[in-house]
């Protein structure tokens, strides 16, 4: 199975964590440090990262954007922080997702095989390129263009791009894209939310007044067709 680093300054958190996740079949290894732990990662680099957010010196929302500025890994937060605050702060930063302390193992494999399927090759249609006016996905090689120019995404956010795109002008719900996004039955919509926000930074010319991505009030999310 994949191997995950775990970048968590309490020694017996990080390596009871270490231990479990090897019982769980995964190769696993820690850093103590944002700074150790990014250097681990360029060294060699890990499938998963899990990052505390109270760590000494560089901390983990830094540790977060760090490590997003050059790779696409996924990330997730392993925090006892729970306020609505931190969360978002922390999926703004670039995490896929948050757990919060003390954490449940088999739940925490179970999202970690999630983030696995995820960021095996997407195969929605065999159609090329997806269009919706100047916003292009293009599924099978796994880019976004805006403008004939091709935009940085994460794989999740590229996932749920192409969710939408494969749905164009129906409405999805928070909860089935967390089932079709994510691999969860149910879960923290806020997950949903903060992509949504960062996806549509990248590719809307106003964020604030989307012509692409929009919310439909109570109901959930669209891409319209063009």
């Amino acid at each position: 199975m994949s191997g995950v680093l775990v970048i968590e300054d309490d020694d017996r958190i990080r390596l009871s964590l270490v231990l479990a996740l090897e019982d769980e079949g995964y190769t696993a290894r820690g850093a103590a440090t944002a700074e150790e732990g990014l250097a681990a990662q360029r060294a060699q680099a890990a499938d998963t990262v899990l990052v505390d957010l109270m760590l000494p010196g560089i901390d983990g929302f830094e540790c977060i954007r760090q490590l997003r500025r050059v790779d696409d890994v996924p990330i997730v937060v392993v925090s006892a922080r729970d306020d609505t605050h931190d969360i978002v702060a922390a999926l703004e930063a670039g995490a896929d997702d948050y757990v919060v302390k003390p954490v449940a193992i088999k739940e925490l494999s179970a999202r970690l095989r999630a983030l696995r399927r995820r960021a095996r090759p997407v195969t929605l249609d065999p159609v090329p390129v997806l269009t919706f006016g100047d916003l292009e996905v293009l599924p099978e090689a796994g880019e976004v263009r805006v403008g004939g120019a091709a935009v940085s995404v994460t794989r999740t956010e590229f996932q749920l791009v192409c969710e939408l795109a494969e749905h164009a002008g129906r409405v999805l719900s928070r909860q089935q894209l967390l089932q079709r996004v994510w691999g969860y039955d149910g879960g923290d919509e806020r997950l949903v939310d903060v992509h949504i926000g960062r996806l549509r930074a990248k590719i809307e010319k106003d964020s604030g007044a989307p012509r692409h991505l929009v919310t439909v009030r109570g109901l959930g999310y669209k891409l319209l067709p063009s």
